[in-house]
C-alpha cells in the first residue's frame, strides 16, 4: 500500500502473485489471462478495495463513465434535482460526480464554464448543469441544462411551467376572495422569477383586479433576503390579506414574519409558495405551494444526457414539465370585510 494509504495496482499484483501487466489486462478486460488467474486477481481487487483513478482511466480509454452534476450550490432545489438524478442513473453504467462550482451563494456568473473546464475530458463524460448562469454549446462534453437563468438557449434544456404555476397559485387566492394579494418575487436576473411574476400579473388581470405596486417586492429566493421585504409588506397600514411568494423559502420567511407581527396564518394571512421542497410540508401550518417536479426534472435530464453521450439525438431540445397546486394549511377565505368587489 502506498504512503497515502491508497491501494495501488502494484499492491494488487504483489498480493495476487502476478505481474502489473496481468492486473492491467484483468482490469481492462483484455485477452491473454487464464480464467483461474483472472478470478484470483478479481478476488484480490475486491478484498483490497482497489479502484483505478478516474484520470488514469480516462487517459487509457478516453472515457470515465462518470456523469457530472454541476450546481452553483447545494440548496433545497438542487438537492431535490440530485435525488432524481441518482435514481435515474441506476442501470445506465455511469457513476455520478456532484460538484459545486458557484461559490458566493450561487451568484457567481460563469461558474459553469470554469467547472466544465476543470472536469471535462479527464473526470466526466457528460454534464447536467443545474440553474446555469450561461447556456451555450460546449465543445468538450455533452451537456444538458436544468432551469437555466436566462431560459432555454443553445443546448438541451429541462424546466417546469413557471408561468402556468404562478397563474394557478394566484387564481387559488382569488377564488378564496382575496383581492389585496402581495407578491414576493425572486431574483431579477432569473427567467423563472420573470415568468412567476408574469403569471401573477396575468391572473390578476384576468380577474379584473389591479395590482397595487406597494404589494410587489423582491425577496431574492432566500429566507434571509426575503425577511425584510416580507415584514415591510405585512407592516403596511393596508396590508395584503394574502401573499404569493415565488418560492417556498420566501413563503416560509413570510410565515415567520407574520408570526413576528402577531398575525395568524391562515386566519389573518394566506400564503402560497412555489417549488414544494421538503421544508414546505414541515412549516406550521404546512405550506400550500405549487409543486414543480424537481426529481423528475433530474431524471429526465439524465435520460437526455445518456442519449447525447451515445451519439443519439434527443426527442426535444427543450422539455417543459407541468406544475400543480398542492393545497395544505396556509390558505383560507379572505377575512370578513377584506373582500372588495372586483372592478
Amino acid at each position: 500500500m502506498s504512503r497515502t494509504g491508497r491501494v495501488t495496482i502494484n499492491d494488487v499484483a504483489r498480493t495476487a502473485g502476478v505481474s502489473v501487466a496481468t492486473v492491467s489486462k484483468v482490469i481492462n478486460g483484455r485477452y491473454g489471462v487464464a480464467q483461474a488467474t483472472n478470478e484470483r486477481v478479481q478476488e484480490v481487487i475486491a478484498s483490497l478495495g482497489y479502484e483505478s483513478s478516474l484520470v488514469a482511466r480516462s487517459l487509457r480509454s478516453h472515457r470515465t463513465n462518470v456523469i457530472g452534476i454541476l450546481v452553483a450550490e447545494f440548496e433545497p432545489f438542487s438537492t431535490e434535482i440530485l435525488k432524481g438524478v441518482s435514481q435515474a442513473v441506476a442501470g445506465t453504467g455511469y457513476e455520478l460526480l456532484a460538484y459545486s462550482g458557484g461559490g458566493a451563494g450561487g451568484t457567481d456568473v460563469g461558474w459553469e464554464r470554469r467547472s466544465l473546464s476543470r472536469l471535462s475530458g479527464t473526470l466526466i463524460d457528460g454534464a447536467v448543469l443545474v440553474t446555469p448562469t450561461v447556456v451555450e454549446v460546449h465543445d468538450g462534453v455533452p451537456v444538458v441544462a436544468i432551469d437555466p437563468h436566462a431560459g432555454p438557449s443553445g443546448i438541451p434544456t429541462v424546466d417546469s411551467d413557471n408561468l402556468a404555476g404562478a397563474v394557478t397559485a394566484t387564481e387559488h387566492l382569488l377564488a378564496l376572495g382575496h383581492r389585496r394579494i402581495g407578491f414576493l418575487g425572486g431574483r431579477p436576473d432569473l427567467e423563472s422569477s420573470r415568468l412567476r411574476e408574469e403569471g401573477f400579473r396575468t391572473a390578476m388581470a384576468r380577474a379584473g383586479v389591479p395590482v397595487d405596486p406597494a404589494l410587489v417586492r423582491v425577496g431574492g429566493y432566500r429566507r434571509e433576503t426575503a425577511d425584510r421585504p416580507a415584514h415591510e409588506l405585512l407592516e403596511l397600514a393596508d396590508r395584503p390579506t394574502a401573499v404569493f411568494a415565488a418560492n417556498d423559502l420566501m413563503a416560509i420567511a413570510t410565515i415567520e414574519a407574520a408570526a413576528d407581527l402577531g398575525l395568524a396564518v391562515p386566519r389573518d394571512l394566506s400564503v402560497v409558495g412555489f417549488d414544494d421542497v421538503p421544508e414546505a410540508a414541515a412549516t406550521t401550518p404546512p405550506l400550500t405551494t405549487v409543486a414543480q417536479p424537481m426529481q423528475q426534472m433530474g431524471s429526465v435530464a439524465i435520460g437526455m444526457l445518456v442519449e447525447l453521450m451515445a451519439g443519439r439525438p434527443v426527442p426535444a431540445a427543450h422539455l417543459r414539465l407541468p406544475t400543480r397546486l398542492v393545497e395544505r394549511g396556509t390558505c383560507a377565505p379572505a377575512p370578513v370585510g377584506a373582500t372588495a368587489a372586483v372592478r
